[in-house]
């Protein structure tokens, strides 16, 4: 039977490299197809946690994932060689930022290399599709010589396609079987063979020439979102100065039916692609000779925002008489987005440093991060009960939980610094 058969009839093995915000999400549901899945995982506390059935991020289906477990339809593991019979392997770990801002593939060179490692054994050839989010060309030129590296040959060992991950944590609504998936293989019998695997549970499969088509198509996403969250942090910096409010001249923009699509300002972008995905771009285009000045500039702006905010605190502060030094800060919320536990990228961790710097006493309140680590600094988050808003000199706003009584924080009468417009209702 060929591997497109074992694929359709799901007698295929599928394997994940890593079992993070995409990468779980990605196994359970080809466990659920009905495919067998093996789960690679280097962290032990997390492949520990999934044994005893711990739901790991917010928005997880308990019940699907106890189900795949107790069926023996996914099987998780820390060691690579137990990804031997897999038929089909998806890489979905991270590529986060050097501390110069340059793209850090390291994570997927490992992770191809252990591949390359399984090529020529087991089922043979392999599917090998890259989810995680980097710049275009990074299959081809990265992925696909780490593969080929002893030998190994496109088509005869193995086949090798790009698919970006379209995960958005904690949405509901929105999943993978429901959210259109990219393919774009190094050739088209790459993009077949893909396009098969995900149209075995998600409803919709969009095909695209070449790898480097979906990688750009994914950074296009992010950047889009970036450079309009950047145009609008800047006018609230512009109205701050002005005595306008930018919420206020937002909606108003938004009555139009057509030709506007708003967009919110913040304390700064969080999550692992919209503050990392400028950054790629920008270091790919240098090779070509060409500087995204706009992108670029969309980034500085998004990167300047928990400086921005940090001055309006010690505005706040000084309105009431007091100094930012020595003065108790409450930031009410350290995840990059409401009602998650993900603090990646996250503005908050910028601002309580700078407010830290800047002498201030600051605590956090977040119902999903019970701990936040900051640097060599743990800090633990304090309840929200009258006797810590009565301590305190400012309250910060920087993520809007849907869960927290605003109200309180209103009837305390603390100067509050909103800068997700959440207590709008209350005025």
């Amino acid at each position: 039977m060929g591997l497109k058969e074992s694929i359709e009839d799901r007698s295929a093995v599928v394997g994940i490299v890593g079992l993070g915000y995409v990468g779980l999400p990605l196994a359970l549901e080809a466990a659920d197809a009905g495919f067998q899945v093996v789960g690679l995982e280097k962290d032990a506390d997390k492949r520990r946690k999934l044994a005893r059935r711990e739901l790991l991020y917010e928005g997880m289906d308990g019940e699907r994932m106890a189900r795949v477990l107790d069926r023996d339809m996914l099987r998780i593991t820390g060691d690579s060689h137990d990804l031997l019979p897999c038929g089909v392997i998806c890489i979905c770990v991270p590529t986060p930022l050097s501390r110069t801002r340059d793209p850090d593939l390291g994570f997927v060179r490992k992770s191809a290399r252990q591949v390359e490692g399984l090529l020529g054994e087991g089922e043979r050839p392999k599917l090998v599709v890259m989810e995680s989010t980097s710049y275009p060309g990074t299959t081809r030129e990265v992925v696909a010589p780490l593969l080929e590296k002893n030998g190994m040959a496109l088509c005869k060992d193995f086949h090798l396609a790009y698919s970006p991950e379209r995960v958005d944590p904690g949405n509901l609504n929105w999943t993978i079987s429901n959210t259109p998936k990219l393919v774009g293989g190094m050739n088209d019998c790459c993009t077949t063979l893909a396009e098969a695997f995900y149209g075995s549970f998600v409803k919709e499969v969009v095909k695209v020439n070449s790898p480097e088509v979906a990688e750009m198509a994914k950074v296009l996403e992010n950047i889009f979102r970036g450079v309009n969250i950047a145009l609008v942090n800047e006018l609230w910096m512009l109205c701050e100065r002005m005595g306008l409010d930018v919420w206020e001249v937002i909606e108003a923009a938004a009555t139009k039916p057509f030709g506007f699509m708003p967009f919110w300002p913040g304390p700064g972008l969080g999550g692992h692609c919209i503050p990392v995905d400028p950054f790629y771009l920008a270091w790919k285009a240098r090779e070509y000779d060409f500087q995204t000045e706009f992108i670029e500039l969309a980034g500085k702006v998004n990167v300047n925002m928990p400086y921005f905010v940090s001055g309006l605190v010690a505005r706040e502060v000084n309105a009431a008489g007091k100094s930012l030094k020595g003065a108790r800060v409450l930031v009410l919320g350290v995840a990059y987005k409401p009602d998650v536990g993900d603090t990646r990228e996250t503005p908050a961790a910028k601002l309580i440093e700078l407010l830290r710097d800047s002498g201030a006493d600051v605590v956090y309140h977040d119902p999903f991060v019970p701990v936040f680590q900051l640097g060599d600094t743990t800090l633990r988050s304090v309840e929200m009960v009258d006797d810590t808003l009565s301590d305190c000199d400012c309250v910060v706003i920087v993520t809007a939980h849907s869960g927290v009584d605003y109200g309180l924080i209103v009837r305390s009468g603390v100067p509050v610094l909103d800068t997700r417009n959440v207590l709008k209702s209350f005025v």
